[in-house]
């Protein structure tokens, strides 16, 4: 199973986050912080996938952004959610416009 874990700036629009779904040819998952939950949730309902929010303090991640770090105390979002949702990271962070997104394997 694929989750996808996602970052994105306050108010994201949907078209935005299908796109960069998209690009990462699809999953099976979502996962992001519950501070995203009204960005991710139409994008859940639109793809009929489940949104698992959880929290992301603490988890280590190969990508570190000093801005995220101070903000959400993880270095990536989107792999700290994918990472979290109970998935190995299998694709690093990719930033497509206001969204980034990172792949986890769950077996």
């Amino acid at each position: 199973m694929r989750i996808a874990g996602i970052g994105c700036r306050p108010g994201t629009p949907l078209s935005a986050l299908l796109a960069a779904l998209d690009a990462v040819g699809g999953a099976d998952a979502l996962a992001t912080i519950p501070d995203r939950e009204a960005e991710l949730r139409p994008l859940a309902q639109a793809c009929a996938l489940p949104l698992h929010l959880v929290a992301v303090a603490g988890i280590a991640t190969p990508t570190q952004s000093a801005r995220i770090r101070a903000t959400f105390g993880t270095g990536s979002v989107a792999e700290a959610a994918a990472i979290a949702a109970g998935g190995r990271l299998t694709h690093r962070r990719r930033i497509h416009g206001p969204v980034t997104i990172a792949i986890a394997e769950v077996p």
